[in-house]
C-alpha cells in the first residue's frame, strides 16, 4: 500500500470516498423504510452495516498513516458488504421500487470498491514503473 508523505494515496482516498457515499445513500434509504414500517431482519442487517461503514470509513481516512489498520478495515467490511450484496440481490431483484434498485446498485458499488482496496493493498507495487 502506498502512503504518501501526507497520508493515503489518491487511489485509496477516492475509493474510500466512493464507499462512504454508497453507504450513506443506502443508510438513508433503509432508514426511511425502517421509519415507515417494521422491516425484516435482513433490512436491519443492511442498515447496521451501512451505518458502521459510514462511521468507520471516516475514521479510516485518518488512519491512513497506519496501513495495517486500513487493510483490516477493508478486509472486514468487504466480507460484510458481500453479505449485503447477497441479501439485496435476493430481496430486490424483482422489486418494482427504484429505491430498492438503488440499494442493490450501491451495495454492489460499495463492495467492489472495498474489494479493490483489499487487492490494491495486497499488491503494493501495482501500477509502479520499474
Amino acid at each position: 500500500m502506498r502512503i504518501t508523505a501526507r497520508g493515503l494515496s489518491p487511489v485509496f482516498l477516492v475509493t474510500n470516498a466512493i464507499v462512504w457515499v454508497s453507504a450513506a445513500i443506502i443508510m438513508g434509504i433503509l432508514s426511511y423504510w425502517i421509519s415507515q414500517e417494521e422491516q425484516p431482519d435482513s433490512i436491519i442487517y443492511m442498515e447496521v452495516v451501512s451505518v458502521l461503514t459510514v462511521a468507520f470509513a471516516l475514521a479510516a481516512l485518518f488512519l491512513g498513516t497506519y496501513p495495517s489498520y486500513l487493510q483490516l478495515f477493508n478486509l472486514i467490511f468487504s466480507y460484510l458488504w458481500i453479505v449485503v450484496v447477497a441479501l439485496a440481490t435476493s430481496l430486490f431483484t424483482n422489486a418494482e421500487s427504484e429505491q430498492a434498485h438503488a440499494v442493490q446498485a450501491f451495495s454492489f458499488v460499495a463492495f467492489f470498491a472495498l474489494l479493490f482496496n483489499v487487492l490494491y493493498s495486497w499488491y503494493p507495487d501495482f501500477g509502479r514503473e520499474q
